[in-house]
């Protein structure tokens, strides 16, 4: 199989993928459409990549971004460089107008771990090549678009999927909201009082729902989010950067756990997601997450997937 056939039905998407708001929901189902056939049939898509290749700017640490981003551009026969700016944040030895502006000569793409959605934005704005958000605090698109494919292997469509996030408003959950507003599903978040998603993601995420039929509902009891709910998810209470709060997240999310108890009032086929890494028994009990409900390895894997199917459409 050429390169051509391989790539015959690469949806067109904007240059970037920078919160994922920027895709609707036909190019979304276009995007699954290829995973699913990556995912089934990797060998047809060997050689689609030869000679591209991918910066990767990583402020923070990383295991599931990191290898599947290098993995699955090496497995489509593209290169990545892998810049390490976990020591020195990008912008403080070189200003980052002027790393985007280097990098666009020299690679077809840019994967940024970052800090602040800024960064990603002034990336962006300074290169011509598609520049991808690996995390920053704004958003995760990457996770929550693996999500939902994930969700559409286990339930067969995402058209009013139940889907609970209990815990915090953070970057994964603004993210859950966007895609899930753009697939069609209900989501319904419940955050402790000031720890809410913020305000015009929320805005933009149902008006987004009222295209598709969708549907985001921002709470303040786990129990209520989470009856009859099909997916239940959560994250950790204090994301990197926020470490000198732990303490003081504990206490108010306590009652925020995903444990048996409050999974018990899911479906009673329902699954149990996370992005990772988890500590177990602060957000999640042991039993839920190691139990048989839980998918986040399926999650974990689909990343690779999904992430191909992203550097294919945008760097292919």
């Amino acid at each position: 199989m050429n390169a051509m056939a391989a790539t015959a039905n690469v949806p067109t998407l904007t240059p970037d993928l920078l919160t994922g708001t920027e895709w609707g929901a036909a190019q979304i189902r276009e995007l699954y459409h290829l995973a699913a056939d990556i995912k089934a049939r990797p060998e047809r898509y060997r050689s689609v990549l030869a000679g591209r290749f991918l910066a990767m700017i990583f402020e923070k640490p990383s295991l599931r971004t990191r290898v599947t981003f290098e993995v699955g551009v090496a497995s489509m026969g593209g290169g990545a460089v892998f810049l390490d700016h976990t020591q020195s944040r990008l912008g403080e030895r070189e200003s980052v107008r002027d790393v985007a502006k280097n990098l666009d000569r020299w690679v077809q793409g840019i994967v940024a771990r970052v800090f602040e959605q800024k960064v990603l934005d002034e990336l962006a704005e300074n290169a011509s090549i598609p520049v991808i958000n690996a995390l920053s605090d704004g958003f995760h698109p990457c996770q929550a678009l693996t999500d939902f494919f994930t969700l559409e292997e286990r339930f067969g469509s995402l058209r009013g999927v139940k889907v609970a996030y209990v815990g915090d408003g953070n970057n994964v959950c603004h993210s859950l909201l966007s895609i899930g507003a753009r697939v069609g599903a209900q989501v319904r978040v419940a955050t402790p009082a000031g720890y809410e998603p913020h305000a015009e993601v929320v805005t933009e995420a149902r008006r987004a729902a009222r295209e598709t039929r969708g549907r985001i509902e921002i709470l303040r009891a786990p129990e209520e989010a989470v009856a009859g709910a099909q997916a239940v998810y959560t994250d950790v209470w204090a994301s990197m950067g926020q470490e000198n709060e732990v303490a003081e997240r504990a206490a108010f999310f306590a009652p925020y756990q995903v444990n048996e108890r409050l999974l018990a009032q899911a479906d009673p086929h329902a699954v149990f997601m996370h992005c990772l890494p988890a500590h177990r028994g602060s957000e999640v009990a042991a039993g839920v997450i190691d139990g048989p409900q839980s998918i986040v390895f399926d999650q974990s894997e689909n990343r690779l997937h999904v992430q191909k199917a992203i550097l294919l459409t945008l760097l292919g």
